[in-house]
């Protein structure tokens, strides 16, 4: 990756996707700080996800991090409160699992955190591809995906991180100035 194809990559998609393991790897992979959105949505606490972060004052403070560093993958989702750094990004990765599958992966998650999987965070992940409730879903991602200038990978289903990075790579690889949906 040149600073003249990708400074700023966004991993997004439903809880359970894997995005923090993808954004991980292919930081990594190309040499590139990873950041985590929900340390900026978030304000610290104990336990975690309790207190949202000021709306405004979350994506100027992602986008400030993301400008120190050369390079930067950013794995989660700004949908909503990223408006200042949305212009930032060279490449948007959208990742798409079948909802049982990210379900499954959430409940070992959780329960590997923190002990035990909230049901009411379950049933928040459960409804993304209805959209019932306030916040992220299939729907409000797709109309955010489709009103963004960079280019868009979609990927989606059950593979290895190496082939979504394998992937991910190519797609970098070819980026032109002109903004499309891979």
């Amino acid at each position: 990756m040149t600073k003249e194809t990708a400074r700023y990559i966004l991993i997004t998609g439903a809880a359970g996707t894997g995005t923090t393991t993808l954004a991980d790897a292919l930081a990594k992979d190309l040499s590139a700080t990873h950041l985590e959105a929900d340390d900026f949505l978030w304000l610290p606490s104990n336990p975690p996800y309790l207190h949202l972060a000021d709306k405004t004052q979350r994506g100027e403070r992602l986008l400030h991090e993301m400008r120190s560093h050369d390079r930067a993958v950013v794995a989660g989702s700004v949908m909503g409160w990223g408006q200042p750094l949305e212009s930032e990004f060279d490449l948007v990765v959208f990742l798409y699992l079948p909802v049982e599958l990210r379900l499954e992966r959430l409940e070992r998650r959780e329960v590997k955190r923190f002990g035990q999987a909230k049901p009411e965070f379950l049933a928040w992940a459960a409804q993304y591809d209805e959209g019932g409730v306030p916040g992220r879903s299939l729907a409000r991602h797709q109309e955010w995906l489709s009103a963004l200038t960079c280019t868009v990978l979609k990927l989606e289903g059950d593979m290895s991180v190496t082939d979504r990075v394998r992937q991910i790579r190519d797609a970098v690889d070819g980026l032109k100035h002109a903004p499309s949906v891979m």
